[in-house]
């Protein structure tokens, strides 16, 4: 920065690591000579309207998120009485949504437990649109609703952008992470459309990663959604594929997640 002539704006830097489970722990910092001070680690830090953490665990990111979503709700049902069930969608879908949705992608990988907060946001929004009481279930009103789980719809986002990434329409350097599954000889599996898998060793850190969960979800899907001729066909097989399954699983396993 100083050989660009440029000034950092201290009050707008974080210090944040991500370290992986083998380093080790030391209290680093930078220190900004033309400043005469240090940036130290901070704890978490926003960027874009993501909180991030040194584990990327998103925990604080979520609280917040679901804090504000309820803000959200709680203005809406103040004047639910003077609303038809479409304007209530709308705006559930203007001012909640839209919220749960921006960068959910980031959540891919987590696990259940993380995003519930989410999906209690999403439960008391449908609940809302209908003017049901607290402990109906939502099972049946997210899907008259058309809209996905949480974990549904974060998969949904995953698995689109896959899709661009087969064709060739993505960011390149998203098609970089992933690559189409070639034969070594000539099989059926080749005309399937399928994603070549991450080598089995690959380190617990890329779990969550877009290089990993990508290929595995893509495989999983039924045949007629991975090879779809347009990515329009491809957004409606693949919200019907996911809206029956993960609504159902969630149903069969836990009955009592949608009514808390």
């Amino acid at each position: 920065m100083h050989s660009h002539h440029l000034k950092l704006n201290l009050s707008k830097s974080d210090l944040l690591f991500f370290p992986s489970s083998s380093s080790p722990s030391s209290d680093l910092s930078i220190s900004v000579p033309l400043e005469s001070t240090t940036l130290s680690p901070s704890s978490s830090t926003k960027n874009l309207g993501v909180t991030l953490d040194p584990c990327l665990s998103y925990s604080q990111h979520i609280s917040t998120l679901a804090r504000t979503c309820r803000f959200f709700l709680s203005n809406i049902r103040r004047i639910r009485p003077f609303l038809t069930n479409y304007a209530t969608q709308l705006l559930v879908q203007a001012l909640v949504l839209s919220h749960l949705d921006y960068c959910n992608s980031l959540l891919a990988g987590l696990p259940a437990s993380a995003t519930r907060p989410l999906q209690l946001i999403q439960n008391s929004a449908a609940r809302l649109v209908f003017s049901l009481p607290r402990f109906s279930h939502a099972t049946s009103l997210l899907r008259s609703l058309h809209w996905l789980p949480i974990t549904a719809h974060i998969q949904f986002k995953t698995l689109v952008l896959a899709y661009r990434c087969l064709d060739q329409t993505a960011p390149s350097y998203l098609q970089t992470l992933i690559s189409p599954y070639t034969p070594t000889r000539p099989l059926r599996s080749a005309c399937t459309r399928r994603l070549a898998l991450p080598p089995l060793r690959s380190p617990s850190s890329r779990a969550r990663s877009f290089s990993t969960l990508a290929p595995q979800w893509w495989n999983d899907l039924p045949t007629d959604v991975r090879t779809a001729q347009s990515l329009t066909t491809f957004w409606r097989l693949l919200k019907t594929h996911l809206s029956f399954l993960k609504c159902a699983l969630l149903a069969l396993i836990c009955p009592l997640f949608y009514c808390i």
